[in-house]
């Protein structure tokens, strides 16, 4: 079975090409580079505190219709989460640690407040950042696997392009493959969900499957596999096991779970659904 990894603009851009595994992660609309900004000690120590693996950490600098947060001055981890110094800063606060080696589901410390409406917009403006028609259907089969859920959370949908008012923007950026998102914060979800321009390519299936994981980001969920990235990428590390940034969700059993949404990495050939214990994941925590 063929793999591919997704990864961010530079150093994360999503890789096509065979024998490769994908991970979800960030790219901007295609601009030219510029130089990386500089990366403090104290900052990095900082994440290493939480847990983070800081081998990889960048700064955002991306030239980007909607989000703001890849306009630069932010932070990105683990191949596809935007963490904002505020965010950084809220983390360093908080009491919960985390605890056990290798559960196997996963969440940030921040979460959405429940219950409620989260509303969604499919961004289909008449550039490049609008959705094409498999990702608008993709998004819908998305939306439905968390309205199937028992949670106190509801998604509504809807298509346009005035989306400022929204709680979650899905729209099309630059890339191989694959997608980004941040973690909650103050009880509301990450507001942008990018979605590269190549993901289409693998099918609506396997761009639902993008788009539910991104989503999952958005409501809190961390990589399933994040203690182990090589369990579904074939390589790659621990991406951090100490801090909030990875609290074990009760009712989920520890190793590894191939059938979670939530992989670090995936195959072209996904079917898009939640395996059975993100549905307990989700379930417990809304």
């Amino acid at each position: 079975m063929r793999k591919f990894k997704i990864i961010s603009l530079g150093a994360f851009a999503f890789i096509l090409s065979l024998g490769i595994f994908v991970s979800c992660q960030e790219q901007g609309v295609e601009t030219i580079p510029e130089e990386p900004q500089e990366i403090s000690s104290e900052t990095k120590a900082k994440f290493e505190e939480l847990g983070f693996d800081v081998s990889d950490i960048r700064m955002t600098d991306d030239t980007d219709l909607l989000d703001p947060a890849s306009e630069g001055g932010n932070y990105i981890l683990e191949d596809d989460i935007i963490i904002t110094p505020e965010n950084l800063e809220a983390m360093l606060k908080s009491s919960i640690k985390h605890t056990g080696a290798v559960g196997e589901q996963y969440r940030t410390n921040n979460l959405v407040s429940s219950p409620r409406t989260i509303s969604v917009i499919g961004y289909t403006g008449n550039n490049f950042n609008g959705l094409d028609n498999t990702m608008q259907t993709a998004l819908q089969w998305a939306i439905n696997n968390y309205n199937a859920l028992n949670t106190g959370l509801t998604f509504t949908l809807t298509y346009g392009t005035n989306w400022p008012s929204y709680d979650i923007v899905v729209y099309r950026v630059g890339g191989g493959g694959g997608g980004s998102a941040g973690f909650p914060s103050g009880g509301d979800p990450y507001q942008f969900v990018q979605i590269q321009s190549g993901t289409s390519n693998f099918g609506t299936n396997t761009t639902e499957h993008v788009i539910t994981h991104e989503i999952g980001h958005a409501v809190g969920l961390r990589h399933t596999d994040y203690f182990n990235r090589s369990l579904s990428c074939g390589t790659g590390g621990n991406e951090g096991s100490g801090g909030v940034g990875a609290v074990h969700i009760p009712g989920t059993p520890t190793g590894f779970d191939a059938n979670s949404v939530m992989l670090s990495c995936f195959s072209a050939n996904e079917d898009g659904e939640f395996g059975s214990f993100d549905v307990v994941a989700l379930e417990f925590l809304y």
